[in-house]
């Protein structure tokens, strides 16, 4: 049978106001995302909005705000434009072209090893360069706001390094407990962050 059409059903934003800066000393950074979601999947945006808004937190204790997030829900397509694969994920990417970051929030995966959650930075993407500056989450992650703070981390700090320290954002375990950055982190994040052009520079 014959394939509707890949198409934007609809965006829905969370704008500055609806983001408020949670941090005692002023940002140095500023942070938009790119959000996508099939409509006829488990995913639904009222939960995927939720998450970034406990995850603009997180990433505020490097000082960094997360001020706008367009969330595009989609229809059509592939059945396997929903699952993360390489060949299909990249194929997903060159149609949207998305500014990065960009978040999908896929049904699956089918890549090996299977993780609940991928990032790609630039450092694991030379043969598929269109993943790079990009998150999949898949439908069976837990914890969702930590996730996609751990995630954006991976993709910021261009590494997919984890952490060993009690209660740390990058355990290779995410969990409600594990949410804390260290400056060291932070110092990575913002200076490879600015320096791929996915962190903006707050201007005085």
């Amino acid at each position: 049978q014959n394939t509707a059409p890949l198409r934007i059903a609809g965006t829905t934003t969370l704008t500055p106001a609806e983001l408020p800066y949670a941090h005692g000393a002023p940002a140095t950074h500023r942070l938009r995302l790119e959000l996508f979601a099939f409509r006829d999947t488990r995913w639904r945006p009222e939960l995927i909005l939720q998450a970034v808004r406990e995850a603009a937190p997180i990433l505020a204790q490097c000082r960094v705000w997360l001020e706008r997030a367009d969330l595009t829900s989609l229809e059509g397509g592939e059945p396997q434009l929903r699952i993360l694969f390489a060949p299909a994920s990249r194929e997903l990417v060159r149609r949207l072209r998305p500014a990065k970051p960009a978040v999908f929030f896929v049904q699956d995966t089918r890549q090996r090893p299977a993780f609940d959650a991928e990032a790609f930075g630039q450092g694991n993407t030379a043969t598929r360069p269109e993943l790079a500056g990009t998150v999949w989450i898949t439908a069976s992650s837990r914890d969702l706001p930590v996730v996609l703070a751990h995630e954006l981390v991976h993709v910021l700090v261009d590494s997919g390094e984890h952490s060993d320290a009690p209660g740390n954002l990058m355990r290779e375990d995410t969990s409600p407990e594990n949410t804390r950055l260290t400056a060291e982190q932070c110092e990575r994040l913002v200076t490879t962050g600015q320096r791929t052009g996915l962190l903006q520079p707050v201007r005085p």
